[in-house]
């Protein structure tokens, strides 16, 4: 379906300047000639003065109905709005803007269930607007490697692909995400699987089978997971084995792939997120460069290669997104994708309940 264009710059007002507004939305929208970060929402004092030290240019607004109430004023002008909210936030706020005519951008998690997600697409269709949720990972550096070698056919028939996005973060995460619970979208199976699904999904196609295995350590302050595995059967026959944890003290791979030839193994997350987060400019040379180090080869006993790892992209969502609202092309990634993936997330919930121990 097409959607309506805009005019360059596109003035984009970010709701939201937590770690996802002020990481990695502000920086990507900040560094990118098509786009104008009109507006930043925050009330947190601390959060105000770091986004007006950052991004003089920015009008900084309290909360969402203020900003709402600037737009139906006409004194402020916005062609995208980004939420960078909870996820329990997402529907009411997706629906406004899409009645004033506003394209979006989703952070993931991209709804708490699917009803949510599904008026949120059908609201951006009716008023011929365009939605796309930020599945950033799609332009992880290794995970940008993997995909060319599976597109070259550097290891055979893939067998099995595990995955695997883990840290040591034993006190949570310090936000909401520690205390909303799965009906409000909480939870590392709707927050990180959302992205390791996505990205299986990519590489090898529709899902056949799921399964999933859900603890929480942490008591009982809410339901949602914090250690998470999932067993996706492709339709191309790839099993993919994804794992999240915030409780692992040493880390396995980030990917292990068996193909009938070879076999591709890769240590350490994307440096993305540290870069942006301590200040580096996405137009840094040094940005997305993964060092080498060895961590990522490919082969089989006796035969074992280094494989460099692509520069990471995460400025390429932006870019495309630019392009769509600019030109027509197509959305950085569509919102049926990200639909496809919770609907399996929901089905996860559903068979597999939080083992809290």
């Amino acid at each position: 379906m097409t959607h309506r264009r805009v005019a360059g710059p596109i003035r984009t007002a970010l709701v939201g300047f937590g770690v996802a507004g002020s990481v990695f939305h502000a920086p990507l929208i900040a560094h990118n000639a098509d786009y104008q970060l009109a507006v930043i929402v925050s009330r947190d004092a601390q959060r105000v003065a770091t986004a007006t030290q950052r991004y003089p240019q920015a009008r900084i607004v309290p909360d969402w109905d203020a900003l709402v109430q600037l737009i139906d004023s006409g004194a402020l002008a916005v062609d995208l709005i980004v939420l960078a909210t909870p996820p329990a936030q997402h529907r009411a706020q997706a629906l406004q803007a899409s009645a004033r005519g506003i394209h979006l951008v989703v952070d993931k998690p991209f709804a708490p269930d699917v009803a949510a997600a599904d008026a949120m697409i059908h609201a951006a269709q009716q008023a011929n607007t365009l939605l796309t949720v930020f599945h950033n990972r799609r332009w992880d550096g290794d995970f940008l490697t993997l995909k060319q070698l599976l597109q070259d056919d550097a290891l055979g028939t893939v067998r099995t692909f595990e995955s695997r996005f883990e840290w040591w973060r034993p006190e949570g995460f310090g936000n909401w995400r520690d205390r909303v619970s799965v009906a409000q979208g909480g939870g590392l199976l709707l927050d990180l699987g959302s992205h390791l699904i996505d990205q299986a999904i990519q590489l090898f196609g529709p899902v056949q089978e799921a399964y999933a295995e859900l603890a929480r350590h942490g008591g009982a302050q809410s339901d949602s997971d914090e250690d998470c595995f999932v067993s996706l059967l492709h339709h191309n026959g790839v099993r993919s084995r994804l794992w999240m944890n915030g409780q692992a003290a040493l880390n396995a791979p980030r990917f292990h792939l068996l193909g009938s030839q070879r076999a591709f193994t890769h240590w350490g997350l994307d440096n993305q997120e540290p870069q942006l987060a301590a200040g580096m400019s996405p137009l840094d040379p040094r940005y997305g460069v993964t060092p080498a180090e060895g961590d990522t080869r490919i082969g089989l006993p006796g035969d074992i290669e280094a494989v460099a790892v692509q520069r990471g992209n995460y400025p390429a969502f932006y870019q495309q997104l630019a392009h769509a609202l600019l030109d027509g092309a197509p959305p950085p990634v569509a919102a049926d994708d990200a639909l496809a993936v919770l609907k399996l997330i929901t089905q996860l919930h559903q068979q597999h309940h939080v083992r809290v121990a």
